[in-house]
């Protein structure tokens, strides 16, 4: 089969074999390129790409891939949260095991979630990263009584605006630093941020976000992390201090207190709103032309959402 494989500092494709073992096999449709990818090859990535999988297994289904790594013995995954499973920290998609940017990928049964039928599979790359920011709305504790904003106008903080609205928040501002990110927000429903917040989701890994954060939420508010941040952080501690603000990390995405994955109400999200994937899927291209997917992603350049790659 085809497959990306990391050749740092880009991609290539190459001939590989079809993933053999336990688990499902998925006829792979759509995959996301993920900021975390380009920064895998950054570290020297050497292994097949992608964890914003989408596809259909043997029998037709049309699924989305719970893109983490799991052993699904201990406690953790027993009680529905495999994010917190020391294997989703160490057995990294597309950085030290195979990810998914091929025709075929092998995954956990307990890992594939059925997409609804109203969600287009080539839409469905969405999904995982949307998760991503369900989970972050989900610890915050987004309601209907909150008042949310969030910093970061990249694919996770454009997919927490929607996932907080469909929380029932009744406004959630965006704070952008471009006109076409202003834009894309208020099509999604974003208004732009005014006063302060009961909620802030963080979502650009960065100080000056972090910062930016934990001025606009309330005393006593909460500020959730879902970006990255570097090891040398300086942390606004005074800023967080004067407001007892409580800040709260959210890893990656499990299932809710029903049992439901998360990822399961992110596909509805995105069912339920198409304009959703036509607004922040910017740019799509065969599997033959990763290289240059990855490219397109890593530059960045203005009006550039997710780059999708389809096997």
């Amino acid at each position: 089969m085809r497959a990306v494989r990391g050749t740092p500092p880009g991609v290539k494709v190459v001939e590989t074999e079809v993933p053999a073992g336990a688990g499902e096999l998925v006829r792979v449709a759509a995959v996301g390129v993920c900021a975390s990818d380009l920064r895998y090859l950054r570290r020297g990535s050497t292994q097949v790409i992608g964890h914003e999988i989408a596809g259909t297994t043997t029998d037709g289904t049309p699924v989305a891939v719970e893109g983490m790594a799991r052993c699904g013995t201990c406690e953790w995954c027993a009680h529905g949260r495999y994010n917190l499973c020391r294997l989703a920290g160490t057995d990294i998609l597309g950085m030290t095991v195979p990810g998914g940017m091929a025709e075929y990928f092998r995954a956990p049964a307990t890992a594939l979630v059925p997409l609804p039928p109203e969600l287009p599979l080539h839409d469905a790359a969405l999904v995982e990263p949307a998760a991503v920011s369900w989970h972050a709305c989900r610890k915050g504790g987004v309601g209907p009584a909150t008042r949310v904003a969030v910093v970061g106008a990249g694919t996770i903080g454009m997919l927490a605006v929607a996932a907080a609205l469909r929380h029932g928040a009744p406004e959630v501002a965006l704070a952008t630093r471009h006109l076409y990110q202003t834009e894309a927000g208020e099509r999604l429903g974003a208004s732009r941020p005014s006063g302060s917040y009961d909620v802030v989701v963080e979502a650009t890994g960065s100080e000056s976000g972090l910062s930016r954060a934990v001025e606009l939420v309330r005393p006593l508010g909460t500020v959730v992390t879902v970006g990255v941040f570097p090891p040398d952080l300086r942390w606004p501690s005074r800023a967080a201090f004067l407001k007892e603000a409580t800040v709260v990390p959210s890893m990656s995405y499990a299932r809710d207190d029903t049992g439901a994955p998360e990822l399961a109400h992110a596909a509805r999200l995105l069912a339920e709103r198409p304009e959703i994937a036509r607004t922040l899927i910017t740019h799509r291209f065969p599997l033959d032309d990763a290289e240059h997917a990855f490219e397109v992603a890593a530059a960045r350049r203005p009006g550039t959402f997710k780059v999708v790659v389809h096997p």
